[in-house]
């Protein structure tokens, strides 16, 4: 675990991750701060001089690539780490070049995120992975759909044509959160 408060920046679109995120790290010791987009990171990043910058590669409408060297100018000694679903050998070369420490594919479990944030070996960092939350098969399906739905804006039909499913079984499930264990 962390032993002071160390300072993160979570740059992520995707509400629900971003605050599983927050949670899970908030226990080994970061302080974090959200934001959703290129210019509120650059803001939080002069704001709150985190030590670490986790950021999402793909965001709503931006891509976090073009931020890479102003974050790494106003923080030269925090460490970047690029976090992204859309992982391949051309952007991880990208952003390794803009100034990114590191580069992790989606999904990441947390004991490789505070290894790769902490610059070091997984084995390095005390995880209790009993305090570590696994989510059931509703619990996953509920955050895609949520993507889903995300990214089409609310629309109910074009994100169950796009789930391949029935819009009234799509309303259902919405209906249904699956609670946390």
């Amino acid at each position: 675990m962390t032993t002071a408060k160390s300072k993160l920046l979570i740059v992520e679109d995707d509400v629900i991750f971003a605050n599983t995120l927050n949670r899970r790290l908030s226990k080994y010791g970061f302080d974090c701060v959200q934001v959703d987009n290129n210019n509120d990171a650059l803001l939080a990043c002069h704001r709150h001089t985190p030590d670490y910058i986790l950021l999402d590669m793909k965001l709503a409408q931006e891509n976090t690539l073009s931020i890479i060297t102003p974050l790494r100018k106003l923080r030269p000694k925090s460490r970047i780490v690029l976090l992204t679903g859309f992982a391949s050998i051309a952007t991880a070369v990208e952003a390794i070049k803009l100034g990114a420490d590191d580069y992790l594919s989606k999904p990441v479990d947390s004991q490789t995120l505070l290894a790769t944030l902490k610059g070091s070996k997984a084995s390095a960092i005390e995880v209790d992975n009993q305090s570590e939350q696994t989510l059931s098969a509703e619990q996953v399906e509920w955050q895609h759909i949520q993507q889903v739905l995300k990214a089409n804006q609310g629309n109910i039909s074009a994100t169950a044509r796009q789930l391949s499913m029935h819009r009234r079984t799509l309303q259902r499930k919405l209906q249904k959160r699956p609670q946390s264990t």
